[in-house]
This record gives structure tokens, C-alpha cells and sequence, in this order.
């Protein structure tokens, strides 16, 4: 079932996000692999997977609810915002 990411998902994945960007700059530096837009899309490709990894690690540990199902009721939703007498 769909869930929404934790706060902690958003905040690790975020962090490591940037620290896996650094890192894979780092080390294709290190290679002698010249810049260029493929080599800035395979930082980007790569630090993104790493990222959503260690969020789903996050969730896995901490355990998220599943997102709340809709009524699918109109009128409910209606008088629940006030448009609706």
C-alpha cells in the first residue's frame, strides 16, 4: 500500500544526498574523467538512487503508517471545507 515518506525519509535522503554528490564528483576527479553534462547526469542519477536507498532503509527502520484512504464521498467532503450547507 502507498505511504507517505517520515520527516526522517526527507531529512536523511536529503543529507545524503548531498554527501553522495560530493563524494562521486570526488572520486571522478580523482579518475580524470572530464566534466560534461553525462558525467554531471551520472552524479546526479547515481547520488539520487543512493539517496532514495538510505530513505527507504529510513522508513523500513522507523515504520510508516500507510497514507489514509479517501471516503469518496463529495458531499462529506464539501460540508467538511464549508462550501456546502
Amino acid at each position: 500500500m502507498f505511504a507517505l515518506p517520515s520527516m526522517w525519509n526527507i531529512i536523511i535522503s536529503t543529507i545524503v544526498f548531498f554527501i553522495a554528490a560530493w563524494y562521486i564528483r570526488r572520486y571522478l576527479d580523482e579518475q580524470g574523467i572530464p566534466k560534461g553534462m553525462s558525467r554531471s547526469l551520472m552524479v546526479f542519477v547515481v547520488a539520487f538512487a543512493v539517496s532514495w536507498g538510505s530513505g527507504e532503509a529510513v522508513d523500513w527502520l522507523v515504520g510508516t503508517q500507510p497514507a489514509a484512504q479517501p471516503s469518496g464521498d463529495l458531499s462529506q467532503l464539501l460540508k467538511a471545507v464549508g462550501v456546502q450547507q
